[in-house]
């Protein structure tokens, strides 16, 4: 094992004084335990008695007669029973105090051991032991390999509580224990261990497991090309690609040669929207890519840059099909591809489609830094300014000026950052002015000011909205009509709309048109009383019309 670079930790430090305080013998500690507690000067003699007359002291020597042979270990006793005990003081002595005073408080054989944050409890650091007699190295491992076995066989969930990963432990209920929570000690555990262990999360699917034992095996020998790529694999299957990308590069960093390595990245890549590079690496990895591999890679190529070319041309159409063609071939999680799709879902018309893209449970969600870094500054600006105009037109105006400054930050010389932050602003105000002069019932100014956003968002689904609800407090119902069928045509799930719409159409005395609409409500808002009401009432008033009642209005 390498020797670690960091600074000693507060095991580490332990450990350093559990190696000084094995030179001392058993029975120059057992004497000063027994002075620091206020005991007179035992001697060796006595102290040997005491320890021969307990089984454990027993057992113990029968393993190492056995070991050693009977007259071995009877002359080994004998001679440090011979030998005059020394005494130490400091922070030896302090230790023994420190382990008897919670001996006899706690009633257990465990160690203490204090640190400046906390306190923590294990049965055995390093060779020290809380029983008497003397220790081996050997010892020390049968007992390690003994409580292995006892906490494999316990029911702790993942079967990883006691690798040393520092996450906060529960053992299993013990009459003294009471169920404390614990932290769990480091082990002088092999890194190849805790890679298998690492292996045996992934496949069972409990990949933050997977990445906290491989990062305890990196911790140990972060020479290991494997442990990195195997945590960007977890990592991966976590969501957190770019991060992943990072270990796989350390992997090959290592080792050039690494076929796994370079292949993993390869896909990362490709799934990020950097086909140049997943090309590259999978060039590489002749061992573990096939032709089928590259020629997928060089397809997204060419799907994004087609993309591109149709977006200059403004052929809304041919940008979307060339992005989700470059998505179906494996940029699944590219932000840059995203935001082609959403940018023509837009100019098509489609805003509840492109705001999908960004809110739904698949969109994709990276942070502004990470992805500055990865993708580089006027790359996540494109995503930024996207995603602003997906903001304006799902109503979140706030939302989007803070996206559009973002972008405008990381890109100010770029002209269209620029006309999307204005936009964004000028909407925003006017959104809110209207708001303002709506709720002091100045419905006219109202309709002026939300008119004023529309000019700088035309089609906004909530400024037609809103526009439509001056209209409907002034009277003037086929206006508001129009402008709640112009936002549902953007967004036609936008409830509100439809419910102003089928309002105004009640008052134009147009059932059939109102039915329509509040028979599409009633599926999304089946629990809603008063769309239930107000499409029996339309009902009854159509029922009564064509049993001869006075002739309907044009229908709208």
């Amino acid at each position: 094992m390498t020797e670690s670079r960091d600074p000693p930790t507060g095991c580490a430090m332990f450990g350093i004084y559990s190696g000084m305080f094995r030179r001392s013998r058993r029975s120059a500690s057992m004497t000063s335990l027994h002075r620091v507690n206020g005991g007179g000067a035992a001697s060796p003699a006595s102290d040997s008695d005491a320890q021969e007359a307990s089984p454990a002291h027993r057992e113990r020597k029968g393993r190492q007669d056995r070991r050693k042979g009977v007259g071995g270990g009877a002359t080994r006793t004998t001679a440090t029973a011979a030998e005059p005990a020394s005494e130490y003081t400091g922070m030896a002595a302090e230790l023994d105090k420190m382990i008897l005073d919670h001996q006899r408080v706690k009633g257990t054989t465990q160690l203490v051991r204090a640190t400046s944050g906390n306190m923590m409890l294990h049965r055995n650091l390093g060779n020290l032991n809380a029983g008497g007699g003397g220790s081996s190295a050997r010892n020390s491992v049968e007992r390690a390999a003994k409580q292995a076995n006892e906490r494999k066989a316990s029911p702790l969930t993942n079967g990883y509580a006691f690798s040393g990963m520092g996450n906060i432990v529960k053992e299993s209920a013990k009459p003294s224990g009471g169920g404390d929570l614990c932290r769990a000690l480091s082990h002088r555990t092999d890194p190849e261990k805790l890679k298998e262990m690492g292996n045996e999360e992934y496949r069972q699917g409990h990949y933050a497991e997977a990445v906290a034992l491989y990062d305890q095996a990196i911790m140990m020998d972060a020479r290991r090309p494997a442990y990195w790529s195997n945590k960007a694999a977890a990592l991966a299957a976590l969501g957190r690609l770019i991060e992943a990308v990072g270990d796989c590069k350390e992997a090959v960093r290592i080792d050039p040669s690494f076929d796994r390595a370079h292949h993993r990245l390869g896909g990362l890549y490709l799934r990020l929207g950097e086909p140049d590079k997943a090309i590259y690496h999978l060039k590489q990895s002749s061992k573990e890519s096939t032709g089928a591999d590259v020629s997928r890679a060089q397809s997204v190529k060419s799907r994004i840059a087609k993309s591109n070319d149709a977006r200059r041309l403004k052929n809304w159409i041919t940008v979307l099909q060339e992005a989700q063609a470059a998505v179906s071939d494996g940029a699944d999680c590219a932000p840059q591809v995203m935001a082609l799709q959403a940018e023509a879902l837009l100019r098509l018309q489609r805003h509840d489609e492109a705001d999908a893209l960004f809110t739904g449970a698949a969109a994709l969600r990276f942070g502004v830094d990470e992805s500055t870094k990865f993708f580089g500054t006027f790359g996540h600006a494109y995503v930024l300014i996207v995603r602003a105009q997906v903001d304006m037109a799902a109503g979140r105006f706030e939302d989007a000026v803070a996206t559009a400054q973002t972008a405008f930050q990381l890109d100010p010389s770029n002209r269209e950052v620029t006309n999307v932050q204005r936009r964004a602003k000028a909407a925003a105000a006017a959104r809110l002015r209207g708001n303002d002069l709506f709720k002091a019932a100045k419905f006219a100014e109202a309709c002026a000011a939300y008119g004023e956003g529309l000019e700088r968002e035309p089609g906004n689904a909530v400024l037609l909205c809103n526009r439509a609800a001056c209209h409907a407090k002034l009277g003037r119902h086929e206006k508001a009509v129009e402008d709640c069928s112009g936002a549902l045509v953007v967004r036609p799930s936008y409830s509100k709309a439809r419910l102003r719409r089928a309002d105004c159409n009640v008052k134009l005395e147009r059932w059939e048109a109102s039915m329509r609409d509040y028979q599409v409500l009633i599926q999304e808002l089946p629990e809603n009383e008063d769309v239930k009401k107000a499409l029996s009432e339309v009902q009854a008033k159509l029922n009564s019309q064509r049993n001869g009642g006075a002739p309907a209005r044009s229908q709208h």
